[in-house]
């Protein structure tokens, strides 16, 4: 058996985010980049992994905003967002205002509203199915979600049980790496029938 029904993105609880998912709220530069460089970029801080996004993010622009949503940013880090002129908004995200998922403010809890052209931002995820519960699948909690665990074959911790795509991938999720898990995982597991 292959397993690769994907993943849920787990939508925060802020009025105007879900909306804006997928349109001017995205995940991934190397995605959506192109179409918005050069233009105001915000980035909703979730961890050290906002951190090497942040740095990253500024071959695309110069113009960026960290929302840090609550959590507590590092002061080292701070000094070198300051210090890369990269503006750091403090305070929780209140909503998100939009013209039919066009992002045009990041609204904080301290009623200050600040314009972006695009959100960064990294929601959690999960499984998008309960398949792999009830055949008792091990799972690992990683910073993006939760991933079926799986060997260098593909094998989760049930023999013959395999999975691919992002419902094993923990990081960096594509179409492309997607479909040569699936290849691996249909080889190692008609190989596993051989007698």
């Amino acid at each position: 058996m292959i397993l690769s029904y994907g993943v849920a993105d787990q939508m925060p609880n802020v009025p105007g985010f879900a909306e804006c998912w997928g349109t001017s709220i995205v995940p991934c530069p190397y995605c959506d980049g192109f179409e918005v460089a050069g233009r105001h970029w915000g980035v909703l801080w979730t961890g050290p992994q906002s951190y090497q996004s942040v740095k990253l993010f500024q071959h695309w622009t110069d113009k960026l905003t960290v929302f840090s949503d609550g959590h507590e940013i590092p002061s080292e880090i701070q000094a070198d967002l300051a210090r890369r002129q990269i503006a750091v908004a403090d305070g929780r995200i209140a909503g998100i205002a939009h013209q039919k998922g066009h992002i045009s403010t990041v609204n904080l809890d301290s009623g200050r509203n600040i314009a972006v052209d695009v959100l960064f931002a990294q929601p959690r995820n999960k499984p998008s199915a309960g398949l792999h519960e009830s055949l008792g699948l091990a799972t690992a909690d990683t910073p993006t979600g939760i991933v079926l665990k799986v060997d260098e074959r593909r094998e989760t911790s049930v023999p013959g049980i395999y999975a691919a795509g992002d419902l094993a991938t923990p990081f960096l999720p594509s179409v492309t790496q997607a479909s040569s898990q699936g290849a691996m995982a249909g080889i190692f597991a008609q190989q596993s029938m051989l007698a």
